[in-house]
């Protein structure tokens, strides 16, 4: 693939480093990722993969833009309310990049359509606010040898780690990296919502911003992955952690007696 003249001047400043150079720019504009939610951490996102130049977008989301969102989902306008957000993003995110397909889905994922959801998406970023949609990302990602970027946000704090269990499934049990449900093996008995806790705005823009890049490093190639490790962002102190995320050998998707 060689990049046109509005390409060069377009992404200079990502060709200027040579971490990512033209190669690594010209593997942005072959790539397919799945966004499953276009919200609050969707949103920042999807505007900044798309800006990189990720050459296909698979926006995957069933609601529509209500007035409470426009506090933190910054993909969407006042104008917009009540419209499909698939359908309102992709005309943003094109509009900012026409070099990206935007392929929109109006769908909610789970067991019975993460395959075709997901497609031939080779980086999954799951910010999606309910816990078993986050369990069917997972064992989908698991199942299908995709690297799954995962966000998640509540009140003050943000959390951000990437999975590439499916990657790994086939390497000797030591050398294996953990998948989602290591970390959550079980649904919670209750579930906190935005709606019922409150969150403030300019976090999401934070972990849904980490999530394009590390999205951005797995697809070139650069700099030390997240992989096996668990990142955590005290908003309110300001402060921030990164932990070791151990795989559990009896995880109930990724475990030895649970194989997918």
């Amino acid at each position: 693939m060689n990049l046109s003249s509005d390409q060069i001047q377009r992404y200079a400043r990502h060709i200027m480093l040579r971490e990512i150079g033209g190669p690594g720019q010209q593997r942005l504009l072959g790539a397919t990722v799945a966004m499953v939610g276009a919200g609050g951490l969707g949103s920042p996102a999807a505007l900044y993969l798309a800006a990189a130049g990720v050459g296909r977008i698979r926006l995957i989301d069933d609601d529509v833009v209500s007035l409470s969102n426009l506090q933190r989902q910054i993909l969407f306008t006042s104008e917009e309310v009540d419209q499909p957000k698939t359908d309102t993003g992709r005309e943003r995110l094109h509009a900012l990049n026409p070099d990206c397909e935007i392929i929109s889905l109006k769908a909610r994922l789970d067991t019975s359509n993460a395959d075709e959801l997901i497609g031939d998406a080779s980086i999954v970023l799951d910010g999606s606010d309910s816990f078993s949609t986050r369990f069917d990302v997972n064992a989908a990602c698991h199942r299908l040898g995709r690297v799954l970027v995962s966000g998640a946000v509540g009140r003050w704090t943000g959390q951000l780690a990437v999975y590439k269990s499916g990657i790994t499934k086939k390497w000797p049990p030591q050398e294996r990296l953990p998948c989602y449900r290591c970390l959550t093996p079980e649904l919670p008995e209750s579930e906190e919502k935005c709606s019922e806790i409150g969150i403030v705005g300019p976090l999401t823009g934070i972990i849904g911003a980490q999530m394009a890049l590390e999205t951005i490093k797995e697809l070139t190639g650069v700099g030390k992955s997240l992989a096996g490790r668990l990142q955590i962002f005290d908003g309110l102190n300001a402060q921030s952690r990164t932990v070791k995320l151990p795989r559990d050998p009896n995880c109930p998707c990724c475990g030895v007696k649970n194989r997918l």
